[in-house]
């Protein structure tokens, strides 16, 4: 009788503090949404003068060169992540395992860095044409060198960057292919190439999706390449028309047009991931074995590897290194130790805030896998996919909104203004840093909550922990490994985000990656090498980590072959 009465008890306390972390959630990822509703509210708002005329003269350009750009990076990206990726899964050649994770080295670099760099390098100043014209003895008017400042000396840069998105996913597949799927074109007598084009490559269609559209949002995000190149995209017109022509519904209407290319893309991923169950169609698996390759075959393969990691990683990093170099006793001052110190503030600031609520997220939707909360979570999640132009776009419109309305009622009640509270500060910047990176937190705690079984929380809350304490005291210490690394991808990305911080940052606060883009935008490209080097050396801690748990995701074994 006693066991008997104690029982409403416990399980009406949990109930109520459960429907208090519910409710919760729902406010948070409420919050969280508000730029993308408020984004897509300006969908209906009346055209007003400014949005007539950019569809009469400049939204066919937009339209246009986006398109351009985006297919030009999917070709791109395909065309040397799916060979890389094929190369260092299926053949044993001298240094496979260094490119093995040496090609992800790239993400590195972010693709405006990437511009400023190769700029400096092939513009007519540069080293490049001065040697030419060195050795061939030509002056100015006797050659036509190729102009990097274009629309496909963008699509160039974006697919040295973006290409490991592709490689990614495509090794992580090749790598888990059966053996035996392999072995049945063999039989029919194809080689290794004919193998690849009709088995390893259509059953690797859905993760080549993935990473595609992946590159194709962060093609669509990019703001800092096409706008040093003079390109105009969407990312591009939304900049001018907020600050140009000082109409923000006309820009929040572009960004809605922009998010719904977006969206399709999301949709396209969603829609290949659901088909990653389909890979294997046997129930005998071995894991992939590699060729054994010899000779000029050996050389073949390192040399397809070599080309994009040198063109991608090794020359803008080295030509970064020459500049800092030759500009540190001028670069390493006063002024620097503060643009470091305020990118170690905004990066871990933003780090931490977003692990605070991707945990609070994550643990409520593993309390209330309800669709509503599922739903509510993915919501919240979507700022990654959102470019950091969109994204600042939708947070300065409803925060100064609240700014006038506040200050109208002091105002009104009190007689003296309040000014700005709220826009212009580091809290509307790290605000929506949380829009843009929950995901990337997101992911990491819930693949950490995913490793710890339901019957652990069942016999804490038997104990009488709730469930902050089994949060607390359970999933934290499992979780270590996932949290440190949530806390390093979200420290790193917003150490080199750009459009967000160029419009939401406060009056004379800098950063590193916009002292680098200030400094390349006044074509002083070897000043601004030092800033751009803290960065990419920074970034290569990540993509070490990354190309760690691609490699775990498949151990695959030697056997000699003939190629």
């Amino acid at each position: 009788m006693e066991i008997a009465g104690r029982a409403p008890r416990i399980a009406q306390r949990p109930a109520s503090r459960i429907n208090s972390w519910r409710l919760g959630v729902i406010i948070c990822a409420s919050l969280l949404s508000l730029p993308v509703v408020t984004v897509f509210a300006y969908v209906f708002v009346p055209a007003g003068e400014v949005w007539v005329h950019l569809v009469d003269t400049v939204l066919m350009d937009y339209l246009i060169n986006t398109a351009l750009l985006a297919t030009g990076v999917a070709v791109g990206v395909l065309a040397i992540g799916i060979p890389a990726a094929w190369i260092v899964t299926a053949y044993e050649f001298p240094g496979r395992r260094f490119f093995e994770w040496a090609l992800l080295l790239p993400l590195a670099i972010p693709a405006y860095i990437m511009a400023y760099t190769y700029t400096g390098l092939l513009e007519f100043a540069g080293p490049v044409q001065g040697l030419l014209r060195q050795v061939a003895g030509w002056s100015a008017g006797d050659y036509r060198f190729p102009e990097i400042r274009s629309l496909w000396g963008a699509v160039a840069m974006l697919s040295l960057v973006l290409y490991p998105y592709v490689y990614m996913m495509a090794r992580a597949s090749f790598g888990g292919q059966s053996l035996s799927i392999l072995e049945a074109g063999r039989v029919l007598g194809a080689g290794p190439v004919r193998v690849f084009f009709d088995v390893a490559l259509p059953l690797a269609r859905p993760a080549l999706v993935t990473g595609l559209s992946l590159a194709l949002m962060e093609t669509l995000a990019d703001y800092g390449t096409v706008q040093y190149f003079g390109i105009t995209t969407f990312t591009t017109g939304i900049f001018r028309t907020w600050f140009g022509l000082n109409d923000s519904a006309a820009a929040a209407q572009l960004a809605a047009l922009l998010m719904s290319f977006v969206f399709f893309l999301i949709l396209l991923e969603l829609y290949s991931r659901r088909r990653l169950r389909f890979f294997q169609t046997t129930g005998r698996y071995r894991q992939l074995e590699r060729y054994q390759t010899h000779g000029w075959y050996s050389v073949l393969l390192f040399v397809l590897c070599l080309i994009p990691l040198t063109f991608g990683f090794l020359v803008p990093a080295g030509q970064l290194g020459i500049w800092a170099f030759s500009t540190a006793e001028e670069s390493l001052d006063q002024r620097f130790l503060w643009l470091v110190g305020n990118s170690l503030l905004l990066a871990s600031s933003a780090s931490l805030l977003t692990l605070v609520l991707a945990l609070f997220l994550g643990y409520g939707r593993r309390l209330h896998p309800t669709r509503g909360i599922n739903f509510a979570v993915r919501l919240s999640a979507m700022g990654y996919a959102i470019p950091g132009t969109v994204i600042a776009v939708g947070v300065m419109l409803p925060f100064a909104w609240l700014d006038n309305q506040l200050d109208h009622w002091m105002r009104a009640a009190f007689g003296w203004s309040t000014g700005l509270l709220l826009s212009g500060t580091l809290v509307i910047l790290l605000f929506a840093y949380a829009v843009r990176f929950l995901a990337v937190s997101l992911q990491s705690v819930e693949s950490g909550l995913a490793r710890v079984t339901p019957n652990m929380d069942d016999a804490a809350r038997s104990l009488g922990l709730a469930p902050g304490g089994v949060l607390l005291k359970i999933h934290l210490p499992i979780m270590r490994g996932a949290l440190f690394s949530a806390l390093l991808l979200v420290f790193v990305d917003v150490l080199k985000e750009l459009p967000a911080t160029l419009i939401l940052r406060p009056f004379n606060f800098n950063t590193l990656a916009v002292r680098a883009f200030e400094l390349a935008s006044d074509e002083r490209l070897a000043d601004s090498s030092v800033a751009a080097l803290a960065i990419v050396a920074v970034g290569i801690v990540p993509v070490v980590l990354l190309s760690r748990a691609v490699t775990r995701s498949g151990v695959q074994h030697v056997k000699p072959a003939s190629t």
